[in-house]
């Protein structure tokens, strides 16, 4: 009987659990006053107590082990909506899963543009005045004609004629100006060039006997190259070009297209000439092709 009531008395002489002020439950976990009141704030981590006169914030020592959970999230990465949702009870590995995945997309992306890097720097005369980049290119609306020509120098009479066509129906070219040309035959040819030119439209119009309308889709990922100068020397931008698909995994997924921004219609000398030659790509075994 005599133990029943020693035991019942230590019950009732128990400490009460011990109250930290903010500032000192801050320094004890290494984080600073206004991170605890910011996730206060943010309904991550309340103070077990608020004393209404002065309102200090107090904190139990049970709350270092939640607070070091968030910390630990927070430097995996992790928003503080998801942390919020990990609180409330959502599955952790679930999100950890997802994060994983983040993680590893990031990564890929950091090595292609490792290897962007190391193949510049491999390059015996550096020259990044032009160089390859990955971009998305929108859907267009255009008025195409298909020709064949005698030598690549006779593109430019098509372009008139197709653009006399194209008044007489009434076309309006978007903005910015797109105009660019489609090689629809494979491999080099010097002569009888089968051709498709396209100019960027507001609408589709109905066909005539010189040009067709069409809507491009767009074109999710294409190595793209500006080209300075006289279409003479597109060979060594083309080279640039391969070389870039090669060395970073991708393959070509489309036709080729070069557009042409400035060039005899516009600028006097060949040197002031601009081209950009855009290759439709995706990563090699991708199930994608444009």
């Amino acid at each position: 009987m005599r133990m029943y009531r020693e035991h019942d008395y230590c019950k009732e002489e128990k400490e009460p659990p011990r109250l930290y002020k903010i500032g000192m439950f801050a320094a004890m976990n290494h984080v600073t006053i206004k991170t605890l009141r910011y996730y206060d704030e943010q309904g991550l981590l309340k103070p077990t107590y608020v004393d209404e006169i002065n309102g200090y914030r107090y904190y139990l020592a049970s709350q270092i082990a939640d607070l070091h959970q968030i910390l630990a999230l927070k430097n995996m990465g992790f928003s503080l909506d998801d942390i919020r949702a990990i609180l409330k009870g959502k599955s952790e590995k679930e999100l950890l899963m997802a994060k994983k995945q983040e993680i590893l997309k990031e990564l890929a992306e950091l090595t292609t543009k490792l290897a962007q890097v190391e193949s510049y720097l491999a390059e015996e005369n550096l020259d990044l005045s032009a160089p390859v980049l990955i971009k998305r290119i929108p859907e267009v609306i255009v008025s195409t004609m298909e020709e064949r020509i005698d030598t690549y120098d006779a593109l430019f009479e098509v372009m008139p004629k197709m653009g006399a066509e194209m008044e007489r129906l009434g076309c309006v070219c978007a903005e910015p100006d797109y105009c660019f040309t489609h090689y629809l035959e494979e491999g080099y040819k010097e002569e009888q060039i089968l051709i498709e030119v396209c100019e960027a439209v507001t609408e589709v119009k109905e066909d005539s006997e010189l040009v067709r309308f069409k809507v491009f889709p767009e074109i999710k990922e294409a190595a793209c190259i500006f080209h300075k100068g006289s279409y003479d020397t597109f060979p060594k931008s083309y080279g640039i070009l391969l070389k870039f698909i090669e060395e970073n995994g991708y393959e070509i997924c489309g036709n080729i297209r070069e557009s042409y921004i400035d060039g005899v219609w516009n600028k006097e000398s060949e040197e002031e000439w601009l081209s950009e030659i855009q290759i439709p790509v995706c990563k090699k075994g991708g199930k994608e092709h444009v």
